[in-house]
């Protein structure tokens, strides 16, 4: 769905190159997304008569419901560019090329939903199945460990509840921590102070509990990396995150070297 600034009256007045450019801005950006609940472009260049000769004032993008790589939904994301120089002639071939980076101001809104669900990626399992750590492997007798059934519940503060099962091979023990998010070098999320919330924990099981809360909170923190999730010519990187109620809130900035075709 393409609407607001792009039906907008102020545009209706344009000339036939910044609809042309609306027109082909709002097709790339779809593109980026498996599927879309809404998405918005705006492309400020005033006069439009600079647009001729690849020159505008911003572009700004808003969107909800935006699947990324079939996997990863975010609630709402929206993004604005600096000026932009772009090649024009590229524009009339149904693509956008620039002829110098650039860079974009972003704010990114994750549900609690949406970041349960994301525990089931592909992606995301990878970190958290079939491991073999010695120090995991010491306690399941040899067999591969998998952490199954994650739920996170978000919390005032920056701070988040998680629990998981770990599933040793021959017995399955319930892991329970709670920790505060943070970020480090703006790329990658932290999971600081996590500590062990024994309280839904069979006591008998208590003690494993805790080292498995230990292991899982070292395996949090070197899984979420901005870096594995860049488009291609696009680096994000993070100034900082909250959560709002049942939101986590990221804001940052995108390193636009060349404008993706594909997500």
């Amino acid at each position: 769905m393409f609407g607001g600034f792009v039906g907008s009256e102020q545009n209706q007045g344009s000339d036939w190159g910044e609809k042309l450019l609306n027109t082909v801005a709002s097709n790339t950006i779809s593109h980026l997304f498996t599927r879309s609940d809404r998405v918005d472009v705006e492309v400020r260049c005033n006069p439009s008569s600079k647009l001729l000769q690849g020159s505008i004032d911003s572009f700004r993008m808003t969107g909800s419901g935006l699947v990324i790589r079939r996997e990863f939904r975010t609630e709402e994301m929206s993004f604005e560019t600096d000026a932009v120089s772009l090649d024009f002639s590229s524009v009339l071939k149904g693509k956008i090329s620039l002829k110098q980076p650039t860079q974009a101001i972003a704010t990114v809104k994750l549900s609690e939903v949406d970041i349960n669900r994301a525990f089931s990626a592909q992606l995301v399992r990878q970190h958290l199945e079939n491991l073999t750590l010695p120090q995991l492997t010491d306690l399941s007798g040899g067999q591969p460990v998998n952490f199954t059934d994650i739920k996170l519940s978000l919390l005032p503060h920056n701070r988040i509840e998680l629990f998981a099962n770990a599933d040793l091979g021959n017995r399955k023990v319930p892991v329970s921590l709670s920790c505060t998010l943070g970020i480090a070098k703006r790329r990658r999320i932290l999971f600081q102070d996590v500590k062990f919330e024994p309280k839904d924990i069979p006591e008998e099981m208590q003690d494993i509990s805790e080292t498995l809360t230990e292991i899982l909170g070292e395996i949090l923190n070197g899984m979420v990396d901005l870096d594995r999730f860049n488009l291609d010519g696009v680096m994000l990187r993070l100034n900082r995150l909250e959560t709002q109620g049942k939101m986590l809130v990221f804001s940052g900035y995108a390193q636009i070297e060349r404008i993706p075709q594909t997500g």
